[in-house]
C-alpha cells in the first residue's frame, strides 16, 4: 500500500483542465448558474404540466440536498472535502455513507438538484442540465484516474460499480 501522502502523486493529464482541476470546476460552477438563472426565464411549461413538474422538481430539489449532505459528511469525515477533481494529499477514500452506493455522491446530488430546478422552474433549464452532467461525468473521470494508483480504490471500484446514482448510473 501507498503512503497517504503519496498516493494521489500521478501528474495531471491535459483533461485534468489545471494542476488540480481548476477549469471543471469552474464550468460546473458556471452551468450550475445558468441552471438557477434559467428560472427567471419567460419560458414556462404549459400548463397542464406545470404544477405536477413543480412538485416532481421539489421532490427532485430535496432529495440531492439530502444526498449532498450525507456525502458531505462523509467527505468531512475522511477529510476528503475539495471541490476540485485531484484529491486532497493525505486523504483518506471516502467508502460510507452515499458512497457505499455510489462513487460520486456529490454529482449525483448536483444533478438531482439542476433537474429539479429545471422542471421546477422552466424547460430552459434542461439545456444547462445536460451539459452539467456532461460535465461532471467528464470531471469524474478524471478524477478517478488519480485514485487508479491506489489498490485501495481498484478495489472500492469494483465493489460500488454505480457512478452517481444507485441502480442508474
Amino acid at each position: 500500500m501507498m503512503p497517504a501522502s503519496s498516493r494521489f502523486h500521478k501528474r495531471p493529464g491535459p483533461a485534468a483542465l489545471g494542476r488540480r482541476g481548476e477549469g471543471w470546476l469552474f464550468l460546473q460552477v458556471v452551468l450550475m448558474a445558468l441552471v438557477g438563472l434559467s428560472t427567471l426565464s419567460s419560458v414556462s411549461w404549459p400548463e397542464p404540466l406545470a404544477s405536477t413538474l413543480a412538485l416532481a422538481g421539489l421532490a427532485l430539489i430535496a432529495g440531492g440536498l439530502m444526498l449532498l449532505a450525507v456525502a458531505a459528511i462523509s467527505l468531512i469525515a475522511a477529510r476528503a472535502m475539495t471541490p476540485l477533481a485531484r484529491p486532497r494529499e493525505r486523504a483518506s477514500l471516502a467508502r460510507g455513507g452515499a458512497y457505499r452506493l455510489v462513487r460520486h455522491p456529490v454529482y449525483g446530488a448536483l444533478i438531482l438538484i439542476a433537474v429539479g430546478s429545471s422542471l421546477a422552474g422552466s424547460p430552459v433549464g434542461l439545456l444547462p442540465t445536460a451539459l452539467l452532467a456532461l460535465v461532471v461525468d467528464r470531471k469524474a473521470r478524471v478524477e478517478e484516474t488519480w485514485f487508479e494508483r491506489s489498490r485501495e480504490y481498484a478495489e472500492y471500484r469494483t465493489r460500488t460499480p454505480r457512478r452517481f446514482l444507485p441502480g442508474i448510473y
